[in-house]
């Protein structure tokens, strides 16, 4: 069947099948177990009107429940077995392994050193450049070119940056922005960057730092928009300059939106795979967690450590997503 053809019959049964439940489940509701009519009509009104949104939400929860509760209960249960064994029950047997490995501690304290640097970089040039790009007039064409990184994926931009770091025989012409650079003004041969243990580290996190930048731009931007008026003019007859209007007025004002912000961009960190995995692989110590659960799963076939690697991620993530899902419940009270 042609893909185009496939795709429009896909849309049609999937909207036809959410209507005909909708429309379904309403009808049973009206007709047959709640019927508003007879001695008990407000009484099965008020109890339709309770178990009708649950009917809207249904579909979304038991998608939910197979696409992500599903993983995680299997994902939990692989990581207690062992596949040499026949899927046999080891325990905690694949969680000692993996605390045992080298490899699984380089990856964490890169994980750790990424946390550190990526949220805090990305999210400070996205306060200055939502600061400057307001006080412009081609501020907004300087926003749409800051947040185009945004629209390339990973993959793409590990590619592009690639291109960057590229190192090519001293008497060969450079296509590597930075060698040329590097050669131009110290003279020197041209270096393999991604083969420097820790600063490949930063110069991988320069393209998450690069692709980043653009969300916190346009999500800070709005929040300095939303800051009242009033208060920076008090502040501006009160005397205050425009750094102590910056750090004394407007940044205690978006604390909430810096916060959401930094914890966003956190979570990213927590599960970088393919730019480590496009550019370096995680050789020349750059492993990362995502990098060596992937190595474990798919190119060892060990899905006990594998999977025991994954929990470790969804361990690191689930605090920091309850966190921000609070702090966004409390923001709309």
């Amino acid at each position: 069947m042609h893909p185009a053809l496939q795709g429009l019959m896909t849309i049609v049964v999937g909207v036809g099948a959410c209507v005909s439940y909708f429309y379904a489940s309403n009808l049973l509701i009206d007709k047959v177990l709640f019927p508003p009519r007879g001695p008990n009509a407000g009484r099965n009104i008020n109890r339709a009107n309770i178990i009708r949104p649950w009917l809207f939400l249904f579909p979304a929860m038991f998608v939910l429940s197979v696409y992500l509760a599903y993983p995680v209960f299997e994902t939990l249960r692989l990581s207690l077995t062992d596949r040499a064994q026949d899927g046999a029950f080891v325990g905690l047997d694949n969680y000692r392994q993996l605390v045992s490995e080298a490899k699984f501690w380089e990856a964490i304290r890169n994980n750790m050193l990424w946390l550190i640097v990526v949220p805090a970089m990305s999210t400070i040039f996205g306060l200055i450049v939502a600061q400057l790009t307001d006080r412009i007039k081609w501020g907004n064409i300087a926003k749409s070119i800051i947040f185009m990184p945004m629209a390339i994926s990973f993959v793409g931009a590990s590619v592009i940056w690639k291109l960057v770091y590229d190192a090519r025989p001293p008497e060969a012409e450079q296509i590597g922005v930075l060698n040329a650079v590097y050669m131009y003004v110290t003279g020197n041969d041209p270096q393999q960057w991604l083969t420097i243990p820790l600063w490949n580290n930063f110069f991988l996190m320069a393209v998450l730092i690069w692709i980043q930048t653009g969300f916190a731009m346009v999500i800070l931007s709005a929040a300095l928009r939303g800051i009242p008026e009033e208060t920076i003019e008090a502040a501006i007859i009160d005397g205050a300059g425009p750094f102590q209007i910056f750090f004394k007025i407007k940044i205690p004002q978006m604390m909430g939106t810096i916060m959401v912000v930094w914890t966003t961009i956190t979570i990213t960190v927590l599960k970088v795979f393919d730019i480590v995995y496009a550019m370096t692989n995680g050789q020349w110590e750059t492993q990362v967690l995502a990098n060596y659960m992937y190595d474990k799963l798919f190119r060892a076939s060990d899905w006990g450590v594998g999977s025991a690697a994954a929990m470790v991620i969804m361990l690191l993530v689930t605090p920091i997503l309850v966190w921000n899902v609070v702090n966004a419940r409390r923001e709309m009270r």
